[in-house]
């Protein structure tokens, strides 16, 4: 029976992905690696005489054949990591990106104020909620607050109830199919929604990194012909289900701002200044829908 060695594997593994322009291979070639054996990535280090059989060297193989072909290292590990929670992955939800999470710290820490003056739990929306990871990255960061996560994809919720029930997040969390707020109760009223929609122009979607374009749902990505279709169904239509003095914060995309202000001003939101992500970019928009009430972050 053919075996190599740990440290030949990540050495040829690396040749081959560096040789492909695969960003940090060796990074990459190592989390594959420990991903097959089931062990830590640094346990790597302590094992790099240890032989891998031909099964497991032949599964190694497919999968770096399958990155080098732009197939995202999450997707191959089947999951992320978002505000310091496994998030599992499947073909059906958005592989969370790195700026969404500071989305979510600003959902969590709006609610920790709002809870510290409540006598009742509080109720949380996250609108096209994908994999969950917003959703229960808000749990996981409250005490008194409960959030509902809707999705138009039947499998998207699928995978983040199978997210909360992994992260023993499900008495805090529900998840429900719902094509934006159609199929959600009229009664229904939250102190915060949050939204991470697509936003990406649909001319647009072509020229993405083959790692999103071919890999990520189409349906997660394509906000219409400007990229702001779901936008403007949460300025038109978000007011009915918030609370007096409850807050909207949505990501939106790069050069969106002024449209985005526009547009929710025009429905009556008082809208704070959108904070920038860490490459100096507009990235998150707060609103309530009381004009004239001051507003979080516009101090």
């Amino acid at each position: 029976m053919w075996v190599m060695k740990v440290l030949e594997v990540i050495k040829r593994g690396t040749e081959y992905l560096e040789n492909k322009g695969v960003e940090s291979p060796r990074l990459q070639m190592e989390l594959l690696l420990a991903h097959i054996l089931n062990m830590p990535r640094l346990e790597l280090y302590l094992n790099y005489d240890k032989e891998i059989d031909e099964r497991k060297l032949a599964a190694c193989r497919e999968s770096v054949k399958r990155r080098a072909d732009r197939e995202p290292l999450q997707r191959l590990l089947g999951v992320t990591a978002f505000c310091g929670l496994e998030i599992k992955l499947t073909p059906d939800v958005l592989i969370p990106r790195p700026e969404t999470e500071f989305l979510a710290e600003l959902a969590w820490d709006f609610l920790t104020d709002l809870e510290s003056k409540a006598d009742s739990t509080l109720m949380a929306l996250d609108w096209g909620t994908g994999s969950g990871c917003i959703a229960l990255a808000i749990a996981n960061h409250t005490n008194n607050t409960f959030v509902t996560g809707i999705d138009v994809s039947p499998g998207a919720i699928k995978t983040a109830a199978g997210n909360a029930l992994e992260l023993n997040l499900q008495d805090k969390t529900r998840f429900l199919v719902s094509d934006g707020f159609n199929d959600i109760p009229d009664s229904s009223k939250f102190d915060l929604i949050v939204a991470n929609p697509p936003y990406i122009r649909s001319d647009e979607i072509e020229n993405l990194p083959a790692e999103v374009r071919d890999h990520d749902p189409i349906q997660a990505l394509d906000g219409g012909s400007d990229g702001l279709d779901f936008i403007r169904r949460l300025a038109g239509e978000a007011g009915d289900f918030l609370k007096p003095g409850g807050c909207l914060m949505s990501e939106i995309g790069h050069g969106q701002s002024e449209d985005v202000i526009s547009l929710f001003t025009a429905h009556g939101w008082s809208v704070a200044p959108v904070k920038a992500d860490l490459c100096g970019i507009p990235r998150y928009l707060t609103a309530g829908f009381t004009q004239g009430t001051p507003q979080p972050g516009s101090d």
